[in-house]
């Protein structure tokens, strides 16, 4: 298992090993935005020019294939609904989303899904033989929410099997920068069933460092994914803010960055 960095046109991007459909962890690199925005900024909400982001989102949208009105995307709101899309959740580009999702998962081909982050974990799931993937976005609220739980069963429900589903845990910020008062760490632990060995380090200032990806991982086990269908990426966006948008490290002046599937 293993990330690996790519350069398409420009555009780079990380991918996973595990997953066997055409996906991309974007980076900063590759787009057209301009000032603390430079330059793959895919965040609609964040103050950029909307031409911009337009731009940037439809770089993204081909290379996986599609035109610009064509994806699947999220409305993150850090909770734990998993929308099941059609052709008819296809997104008109920095139109209003019609639903709250901080999940997405499809059986359609061609039919991309994407999930936005500066900091969160980004999740990408694929069963490749049943054709069933998910895009979600696994925020500390939303991943004690269970959200991976919601997906597994989602993708279930579409034909996929738990040992088939392979994962990739995107960049994210490290249990080096996730820096957390207790109501974190007893919220994972609560989510975990108490299977927390090494997932967190008490500093003597009563603060906690919390590896968040490694307990989404731990999930995925427990939901009865194979270990060596779970790939976790080690780059963290805080100390590599300058290649990922990062909203600790810029107090919230940033960009956002995505992860997309697509079933070819």
């Amino acid at each position: 298992m293993a990330f690996t960095e790519n350069n398409e046109n420009g555009l780079i991007y990380m991918s996973s090993s595990v997953i066997g459909a055409r996906h991309a962890f974007t980076t900063r690199f590759g787009g057209v935005s301009e000032g603390i925005y430079s330059s793959l900024n895919l965040g609609s909400n964040r103050g950029d020019d909307p031409a911009c982001v337009r731009e940037n989102y439809r770089r993204v949208c081909a290379l996986m294939g599609v035109g610009i009105d064509e994806a699947a995307v999220t409305k993150q709101v850090h909770g734990s609904a998993v929308r099941t899309v059609t052709e008819e959740d296809r997104h008109v580009c920095l139109s209003a989303v019609p639903y709250e999702a901080d999940g997405l998962v499809t059986a359609v081909r061609g039919l991309p899904l994407m999930c936005f982050t500066a900091d969160c974990v980004p999740a990408l799931l694929c069963d490749g033989r049943a054709g069933v993937i998910a895009a979600v976005h696994c925020g500390w609220r939303s991943s004690v929410s269970d959200i991976l739980k919601n997906t597994v069963e989602a993708m279930c429900a579409l034909g996929a099997e738990r040992e088939d589903i392979c994962c990739a845990l995107g960049p994210a910020i490290g249990r080096c920068c996730f820096e957390t008062d207790d109501d974190v760490p007893d919220a994972v632990s609560e989510y975990l069933g108490g299977e927390t060995e090494g997932l967190f380090a008490r500093r003597a200032d009563g603060k906690t460092l919390v590896d968040l990806r490694a307990a989404n991982a731990r999930r995925l086990v427990q939901l009865g994914l194979r270990p060596e269908h779970i790939d976790v990426s080690e780059e963290c966006t805080v100390c590599m803010h300058e290649k990922y948008w990062s909203h600790r490290y810029t107090g919230g002046r940033r960009g956002s960055q995505a992860a997309a599937i697509v079933l070819r």
